[in-house]
């Protein structure tokens, strides 16, 4: 029997625009009620223009010594993809771009100043090559066993309760998606708020969910999107290599999914912000991370609620930024 494939999901619906933030607000520019209302409806947003061009090109080359350097040590998975768990760690440019990019003003607007880098990953995924595997259903949550242990029983209710947000991820683009089929991330906006999502008999045989599309950009921009998100992979027919950072943010006191070690940042970790070390898992006793004192109460020198609080941008009446 022949397998068939997908549908190629539309890279712009016409009858829901892309979530775009191509504004010229930097990283501490306060989100809106309209931007903050617009990610809780659609569960992302794309930044433009996210990092320049100087500094993408910069960390792209990095990128490529860091895949050179893994397919000389044969650590390269099936298809010559590179996806290397708790990858920031590992040089300086990827530990700024946690909070230094035109991104972050979403992260820290959404999930408030208690917060550092649980997950993240580096992949690289050459063009496909056509002799390998058919496309296998591939739709998921993050977060593995949050979207159970923490999901509330709707019968108790009489409704179906939307599981907790928990994190937010960036996938800061380095190579170019800005056309379909280029391994570009799948999505269903407003997703994010669905327990559920029907899956096929056969995972070989399928098409893909109603309302899905294919979130593309430019090299520098960034996707933004609630860990909730039901999202997937495009295949990558085009003669491109995709390369993305995926940058995962969630609150301090939930435990790390990637082995960070913070030993491997001692050769620059006098170069980082106290901020970066924050984000990084960097903390100096178990309250801290819960974001009080030892003693109790909230703890003003946690170093981004710090910098928030110098910029005025602490606010009471958002409950994660008071």
């Amino acid at each position: 029997m022949s397998i068939a494939a997908p549908a190629t999901p539309a890279a712009t619906p016409k009858d829901r625009p892309l979530s775009v933030s191509d504004t010229d607000a930097d990283r501490w520019t306060p989100l809106t009620d309209d931007e903050r209302r617009q990610f809780h409806d659609e569960g992302y947003v794309v930044v433009r223009n996210a990092i320049d061009e100087d500094r993408r090109l910069r960390v792209e080359t990095i990128i490529d010594e860091f895949y050179a350097e893994a397919k000389a040590a044969g650590d390269l998975w099936k298809g010559d993809w590179l996806h290397l768990q708790g990858g920031v760690i590992r040089h300086p440019e990827f530990v700024r771009l946690l909070d230094d990019n035109k991104a972050f003003r979403w992260i820290w607007g959404l999930l408030g100043w208690n917060i550092y880098s649980h997950h993240n990953h580096l992949d690289v995924n050459p063009p496909l090559d056509e002799s390998g595997d058919p496309e296998r259903w591939g739709w998921h949550q993050d977060g593995w066993r949050q979207n159970s242990d923490a999901e509330y029983m709707g019968d108790y209710y009489g409704y179906e309760v939307s599981r907790p947000q928990f994190s937010i991820k960036t996938a800061m683009l380095f190579s170019d998606l800005s056309e379909p089929d280029r391994g570009s991330t799948l999505i269903i906006p407003g997703s994010h708020l669905d327990n559920s999502l029907p899956r096929p008999d056969d995972p070989e045989d399928f098409e893909h969910p109603e309302g899905t599309i294919q979130v593309t950009g430019n090299p520098g921009d960034a996707l933004v999107f609630d860990r909730r998100m039901w999202h997937s992979r495009s295949r990558n027919h085009s003669d491109i290599t995709r390369k993305i950072l995926f940058l995962g943010y969630t609150h301090r006191w939930i435990r790390p999914l990637d082995p960070m070690p913070l030993e491997l940042a001692e050769d620059f970790w006098g170069d980082l912000t106290d901020v970066q070390k924050q984000l990084v898992g960097a903390g100096p006793n178990l309250p801290d991370y819960w974001g009080i004192h030892e003693a109790g109460g909230i703890n003003d020198a946690i170093p981004l609620r710090a910098e928030l609080k110098e910029r005025g941008l602490l606010d009471r009446s958002v409950p994660w930024l008071r």
